[in-house]
Formats: C-alpha cells, structure tokens, sequence
C-alpha cells in the first residue's frame, strides 16, 4: 500500500502541471470570437462597443435639380440637360404642329448624307411657286442659283429659309415626298414615336405632328453632329459668290435676333431655331449654357404673330432664369 501511494502521488505530481499548461496555453492562444453572436453580446452587455470607424458615412443625396415650367404663355413645353435628364415640362407629349422646328431634321438628316458641304446645288424653279404661295419664310436665294450645300444647310438654320430646306429634299431623294420618308425613318431611329412628317419645311399640314419631348429629343441628338452643332449656333452666315448673288448674301440668326436683349439669369444662349404657323403658335427650341454644363428648351403653342409678338422669347428667358436660380441654390 505504501509504495501504490508513493506511485500515485509521483503521477499525479507530473500529470497535474502538464494538463493546467495546456489549459492555459489553449486560452492564450484562442481568444473569444468576436464574430460569434453570445460574444459579442457578451462583450457589449460588459460595457464595450463595437467598432464602426471604418465604415463610410452616408452622406444624403443631393435634391434633384427641377426647374418649374408652369405659368408659361407656351401651351407646351420640356427642358432637358444635355447627357442628363428632364428638369421640366409641361404638356410634354401633346400632340403639336411643329411649324419650322421641323427644319432640325431637314439640317440633320443634310449633315449626315452630304460628303462634301461645298458640293454645287442649284435651286430650281419649280420649288418656288408653292412656298411663295404659302408665304413661307424665305433665306434670299432665286430660281435658278447655284449655292453649296452648306449655303443650304445656314439658309435653313438660321433664317428658316424654306426654299433651302426643298432643295435639300429634291437633291437628296428626287421630291419632298420621298424626303419625308428619310424624315419618319430617322425619327423612329430617333425615339421619336409621337412624330409623322410629311414635308421638309414644317408648313402646315394635318398629318405633320410632333411633340415638344420629340423635338428635345431631335435636337439633342442632332448636336452631336458637329456640322448639324456649328450650324445651330452660328450667328451669322456670308455665301460665296453665286451666279445670281455677284457678292454672295449675308443671312443670321432669327433666334439671336430676338434674344439679344433677353434676361436669362447667369445662362448663356448658344443657339435656336425658331417656328410659326397660324395653327401652331410661336414655336421655340434653344441651346443655352451655364457652368460647361448645357440645357435644351423647347417650347410651342405660344400666341402672337412671328413678327410682331415674344411670347416665346419671353417663355425662354424666364425659363432659363428660374433654371439659373436652381443652379445657385
């Protein structure tokens, strides 16, 4: 019995140590988990909190930038941000007769199709009867002038030369009629569903249709083309010599004509086209610029006369100082 307890008391001296050191080795080395749920909340009943200085603030996200077009003297109206959005509209996609805004078209679909702005055109006579009859808006040339093809593309722009926009048409596709079907496809590549053209001029006719949200859309897409863009904005355009105009003519921009005086705000005015028939009302589209930034207006269904009434000049400057006053809030 003796020696059994001194054998046992010499074990239990070697083994006792060794386990009390694997107990203490196995806590020094496996601390409580943090990502175990009991001891987190252990750790946090305890007083600690959990570590979140890492983690992104959230910072709150700037107010859409929205620019109120009601109380206009336009019946319709949209405004867009080039590469953005819709800022504003009113009657966006009622249905309107777009009277010479139709012309961006006639501009685009030229810039894209001719090779060679300086190509000779000549402006028969047969385009002139029907356009005198309707009282079109004319850019100066005769029956029977040979200009370029950029003459054409000014003549149209800027003072809403109708004869121009026929000469493009007849050059291009034979007869304004099959220029309008050019007219329709492109409007479809274009997005523009609520749109059927029938002629390149925008005079009057029941089945020629757009909306101001299809013509922001036109035009916003029409000044990625860089002639299309250095045509809308120019101010002023001198032809060459033509056999007809021995000194070449000068024609400029209605739309700067008319805006010259016009308050709007901090935006720059870049350029436009302007539009009117007795059924469509002063019609508008603008380019304006603030900041690098550039915004698209259009507007239609203002009252008054071409020459005699700014109601949808009036529209734009206002337009574009309530846009101007968004822009500083």
């Amino acid at each position: 019995m003796g020696s059994f307890l001194v054998t046992f008391l010499i074990t239990m001296a070697v083994v006792l140590p060794c386990a009390l050191g694997v107990g203490f080795y196995w806590r020094a080395t496996h601390p409580a988990d943090s990502t175990d749920p009991a001891s987190a909340a252990q750790s946090l009943g305890a007083g600690g909190s959990a570590d979140t200085s890492s983690e992104p603030e959230n910072s709150p996200e700037p107010a859409a930038l929205t620019v109120d077009l009601s109380g206009l003297n336009s019946r319709e109206g949209i405004l867009l941000e080039r590469g953005g959005g819709t800022l504003g509209e009113v009657n966006a996609d009622e249905t309107i007769y777009p009277a010479s805004l139709t012309k961006m078209m006639t501009v685009l679909l030229a810039a894209e199709a001719f090779d060679n702005l300086d190509a000779p055109v000549t402006l028969g006579d047969d385009l002139f009867g029907p356009l005198w009859a309707a009282n079109a808006s004319m850019a100066g040339f005769e029956p029977g002038e040979t200009v370029t093809v950029r003459d054409l593309l000014y003549g149209a722009l800027l003072p809403s030369g109708a004869e121009c926009c026929a000469a493009i048409a007849v050059e291009l596709d034979g007869s304004e009629e099959a220029f309008a079907l050019r007219m329709n496809r492109r409007a479809q590549e274009l997005g523009m569903e609520n749109t059927h053209f029938v002629n390149a001029t925008g005079l009057q006719d029941a089945q020629h249709v757009s909306t101001v949200g299809d013509l922001a859309l036109l035009l916003d897409a029409a000044l990625d083309s860089p002639t299309f863009r250095e045509v809308f904005t120019a101010q002023r355009y001198s032809t060459q010599p033509t056999n007809l105009h021995p000194d070449g003519i000068t024609v400029s921009s209605s739309v700067f004509s008319l805006m010259q005086d016009a308050d709007l705000g901090g935006m720059t005015l870049l350029g436009g086209k302007t539009g009117f028939t007795d059924e469509a009302g002063l019609c508008l589209a603008t380019l304006a610029g603030a900041d690098g930034e550039e915004y698209i207006l259009v507007t239609a269904g203002a009252p008054g006369q071409s020459h005699t009434d700014t109601a949808h000049v009036q529209d734009a400057a206002a337009v574009y100082r309530r846009l101007s006053r968004a822009l500083e809030d």
